[in-house]
C-alpha cells in the first residue's frame, strides 16, 4: 500500500508544470494586460472595447484558474462545478446588464 501511495504522490507532483512554465503563464498575462491598457487608447476600437475588454479578461481568468488555481490538475467534478458557477454568475451578469439596460 505504501508503494501505491508513493507512486500516486509521484503521478500528481509530475503532473503540475515546472516553475519555467509558471513565468511563462506569468509573461502572458502580463502581455494580455499590457494589450487591454493599449486597446483603450487606440480610437478606431472604441465601439468594440467593451467586448474585445470582455473575452482578454475572460482568457486571463481561464490562465489564473486552471494553473494558478491548480483546476487544471484536479478532478472531473471540480472542474464541473466550477465551470458551472462561473458560467451561471456570467449569465446572472448579463440578465442584470440588461435588466437594468446598461447594455443593449
Amino acid at each position: 500500500m505504501a508503494e501505491h501511495e508513493q507512486h500516486g504522490a509521484q503521478t500528481h507532483e509530475q503532473e503540475h508544470p515546472s516553475p519555467a512554465k509558471y513565468i511563462l503563464i506569468a509573461t502572458y498575462l502580463t502581455l494580455i494586460t499590457i494589450f487591454e491598457v493599449a486597446i483603450y487608447y487606440v480610437e478606431v476600437l472604441r465601439p468594440a472595447f467593451l467586448w474585445i475588454f470582455l473575452a482578454l479578461s475572460a482568457l486571463k481568468f481561464y490562465y489564473v484558474a486552471m494553473f494558478y488555481m491548480h483546476l487544471k490538475f484536479d478532478a472531473q467534478i471540480f472542474k464541473s462545478l466550477f465551470i458551472f458557477g462561473l458560467v451561471l454568475a456570467t449569465f446572472i451578469m448579463f440578465a442584470l446588464l440588461l435588466l437594468f439596460a446598461i447594455i443593449i
